[in-house]
């Protein structure tokens, strides 16, 4: 359905496109089918790294570098002189820049550089013609967002993940972020009530749910499983888990000594996690894979028998859509909007947080069980998707709330 909104839609981002964000690129062309014009705006820009394929490289291309810009003072000063031909909102701006700052000397310093970043970001949504503004994730690019449509007047919006940001709510300060935004699009119910401990009552029907989601239809191909291959995609970071993984595979080891897992992803960890892996005796069992773009990981998951992912906290994963999608029972943690998509007996197993005997005891009857019974786990996940998770359906659902926020027919 064409989504009519009388100009054009700025997205920004703290970093776009980037290789473990892939479903914000998604959510974009998605957005664009339905009809928005979608000006894409990054904070800083990414790493050559990120870039694994075409599509990124030239959505990288056509994205609007706030940062860099800020840092050039010609450019810098015209959107300053640009904005102070409306003096309230350009006062009322750097006013909220300076109450919303976290304590200290440090914090209120960010949020002037902040603020200089906002202005610049106006001044370039004003030359577009830009009627909306959607940031994704509510730290510091959702800051910009905020006092960008201070000193803009453009209404803004932003989807809210976690689980970051509920670790430091007051330091973000969330609740002026939702107080001021025209909507905000919740990735869970468990999204939602945590946005809702930080909110006031009286601004609970501007949380929406809209739920990432993926194209279905690239995980609908034929899979070449053999029974041992898992698979973990993500971030290698503390907050995955990794390592209770890593014992899983050290006590199913002797009783499946062809048991392997390919880890897609890079992070901060990732040397410790080599180094704990060859200590551990894993070497032979365990493959390093580093980033991989959108068609070699439905690639990957086409040759995995289960996908597994240990975290001690998450949002909603993605990687866990991308798995049902493909039909690849999973087994994961039982941690915040989680069970909203994977149903425990189902469509995979959930277990405890940091539980290395549980995710063993769980891994093992996911090992142990017949191919009906995994086949019927896959079945079941990809329904599970394709009634809540498709990509097009839930970018129809923000364009439908950017459109009444722009002032639209949708």
């Amino acid at each position: 359905m064409m989504q009519h909104v009388q100009g054009p839609v700025a997205y920004l981002t703290g970093e776009y496109p980037r290789a473990t964000d892939t479903f914000i690129q998604r959510e974009v062309a998605a957005l664009r089918a339905h009809g928005l014009t979608v000006e894409t705006c990054s904070i800083r820009r990414t790493g050559v790294e990120h870039h694994v394929g075409e599509e990124q490289r030239a959505e990288a291309a056509r994205t609007f570098h706030v940062l860099e810009a800020t840092g050039k003072p010609l450019a810098s000063l015209r959107a300053h002189l640009a904005a102070l031909r409306a003096p309230g909102r350009y006062l009322r701006a750097l006013r909220l820049a300076w109450k919303t700052a976290p304590g200290g000397i440090k914090g209120h310093i960010y949020n002037l550089i902040y603020f200089a970043e906002a202005v610049v970001l106006a001044d370039h949504m004003r030359r577009l013609g830009v009627v909306h503004l959607h940031n994704h994730i509510a730290k510091s690019s959702c800051t910009v967002a905020m006092l960008a449509s201070a000193v803009s007047g453009i209404p803004y919006s932003f989807t809210l993940h976690g689980p970051d940001i509920f670790f430091e709510p007051y330091h973000w300060r969330l609740d002026e972020k939702i107080a001021r935004a025209a909507f905000v699009a919740c990735i869970s119910h468990f999204c939602r009530s945590q946005a809702m401990i930080f909110s006031a009552p009286a601004h609970w029907d501007r949380l929406h749910i809209v739920h990432c989601g993926v194209d279905p239809a690239l995980y609908d191909t034929p899979r070449t499983a053999c029974g041992k291959r898992l698979l973990f995609v993500g971030r290698l970071a503390a907050v995955k888990g990794v390592p209770v993984l890593f014992h899983a595979l050290r006590d199913l080891g002797p009783d499946h000594p062809d048991l392997h897992l390919t880890l897609i992803g890079d992070g901060p960890e990732r040397r410790a996690l080599e180094d704990q892996a060859r200590v551990m005796g894993l070497s032979g069992m365990v493959d390093f894979a580093g980033y991989k773009g959108q068609a070699e990981v439905a690639q990957a998951l086409r040759e995995t028998d289960f996908l597994v992912l240990p975290s001690f906290a998450e949002g909603l994963p993605v990687v866990l859509m991308e798995a049902l999608a493909a039909r690849v029972p999973v087994l994961t943690t039982r941690i915040a909007g989680v069970g909203e998509l994977v149903e425990d007996g189902i469509s995979g197993r959930l277990v405890a947080p940091g539980d290395p005997v549980a995710l063993t005891a769980a891994l093992r009857a996911l090992l142990d069980a017949t191919p009906e019974d995994r086949a019927a786990m896959g079945a079941a996940g990809r329904a599970r998707v394709l009634a809540e998770f498709d990509s097009v359906t839930e970018a129809g659902k923000l364009a439908a709330l950017i459109a009444a926020s722009a002032g639209g027919a949708a």
